[in-house]
């Protein structure tokens, strides 16, 4: 099945045979799923003809699910997970649900983890022995069990790590950084003939990571969004002449953004990496909010990390420890260019907010809780059945095979002229087009 040539490829890779029965057989019928049972890529009628490949075949995924034979002897099996990046709802429901899969279900009985990301496997690791006592609630709570950090130390010195614990199935939790480091710890592990699985779990709060609809704690994080959105709300219609501003994250994409004003019903303005705009002129960002509170007698803008750093240019400010470059605070500056303009006209009386913190930090919503454990329970039979350098994914409602090379070049952006930013353009009564720039990448 040969992909078109402006996809991927969506096949999966696997270790070797599959020799071993599943511990998990009931007498009911439908436990397993088949390997040939696909998922396509677009069902719209029009578009699966877009997705056709040479051999006439539409493109598709495996469908994610237990398999009915096993790679991996369960007895003689070991695994290790790690959470990488910033912290995120969900990341303790997806160790926990790891652990229990893998020890309850599967009757693995080493199952380690990694203390602070990548670098919990640098060279003289030590990891620690997750059993069910150890991650019996820690669901409960918001952050990770783990701990996390941002960075990857050297791949060999990592599958270095793998191989002295005899490890067999390896799970990255992490963004589009720690996915790109499980390819090439996947990579690694290939060149040196090593018969170990490596399947990635999505975590990001930005929801940007290509061909996932949907990554664990995103829902949560819309629900604390929105809750800071209504709060600044709340602040700026209490005062005369009120100006709400809340910065979110969102560093390359405007999903949490996009959809928290949805779910807040009352802003005003949204702002978002994937739609520059203008602050000067007659249709820039200052008159309209001008306008806003004339009419009303206050205004609500809500604002991306990464919206308007064109405003940043020439600007040297320096790097993360992921290697991204870091981004000039648009929030602030918002606030002081916005104060300023307000100044000789009566001021405004500003109410900002950066809920950052709590959104990262807050425990995983029932649904999220239910997603992250969903994608950890498939990740393990993926790597039981010997597939690796994947991760699980989700589209059109269920979970997928998503092979780590489909990442590679690739970004998930909100799309200026779809029908999520349509929704947010017919909520917000801005125009699709603030001051003289495009909406897209003019």
């Amino acid at each position: 099945m040969t992909p078109p040539a402006s996809l991927p490829d969506f096949r999966i890779s696997r270790l070797g045979e599959v020799r071993h029965p599943s511990p998990l057989a009931v007498p009911e019928a439908g436990t397993f799923v088949g390997d040939d049972e696909r998922v396509f890529i677009d069902p719209r009628r029009g578009r699966v003809r877009e997705t056709l490949g040479p051999d006439g075949e539409p493109a598709t995924f495996e469908l994610a699910g237990p398999r009915e034979r096993l790679h991996f002897a369960p007895a003689a099996t070991r695994a290790a997970v790690v959470t990488c990046g910033g912290i995120c709802p969900g990341l303790n429901d997806v160790v926990r649900a790891l652990v229990v899969e893998l020890r309850s279900r599967y009757r693995i009985s080493d199952v380690l983890g990694a203390r602070y990301g990548y670098s919990g496997l640098a060279r003289d690791a030590k990891l620690v022995s997750l059993d069910l006592a150890a991650v019996e609630d820690i669901h409960l709570r918001g952050g990770s069990t783990l701990g996390t950090c941002r960075g990857t130390p050297p791949v060999a010195e990592i599958v270095d790590t793998l191989a002295r614990e005899r490890i067999d199935l390896f799970f990255p939790v992490g963004g589009d950084g720690a996915l790109r480091g499980a390819l090439e710890i996947s990579e690694e592990i290939a060149r040196r003939g090593l018969d170990i699985a490596v399947v990635g779990l999505p975590k990001t709060i930005d929801n940007d990571i290509p061909w996932v609809r949907r990554s664990f704690g995103f829902q949560t994080a819309v629900r604390v969004a929105s809750d800071a959105v209504r709060a600044a709300h709340v602040e700026a219609t209490a005062v005369r002449r009120g100006l709400g501003l809340v910065r979110l994250m969102g560093r390359n994409t405007g999903f949490l953004t996009a959809t928290a004003t949805l779910a807040a019903g009352v802003v005003d303005f949204c702002l978002i990496p994937e739609c520059r705009f203008a602050l000067d002129g007659e249709g820039g960002l200052l008159r309209l909010v001008e306008r806003a509170i004339d009419e009303k007698g206050h205004a609500l803008l809500v604002v991306a990390e990464g919206a308007g750093q064109e405003f940043f240019a020439g600007q040297d400010l320096g790097r993360d420890a992921s290697g991204n470059a870091k981004l000039g605070d648009i929030g602030a500056w918002l606030r002081r260019r916005l104060e300023a303009h307000f100044a000789p006209r009566g001021g405004v009386g500003m109410k900002y907010l950066d809920p950052s913190y709590l959104v990262r930090s807050a425990a995983a919503d029932t649904s999220d809780s239910m997603h992250a454990a969903r994608l950890a329970q498939n990740a393990v039979h993926a790597a039981m059945s010997g597939r690796t350098a994947m991760l699980v994914g989700y589209w059109h409602g269920v979970m997928t095979h998503v092979p780590l090379t489909a990442l590679r070049g690739r970004s998930r952006p909100v799309d200026p002229r779809g029908e999520l930013w349509w929704n947010v353009l017919e909520s917000t009564g801005q125009p699709a087009r603030i001051g003289a720039l495009a909406t897209s990448d003019a």
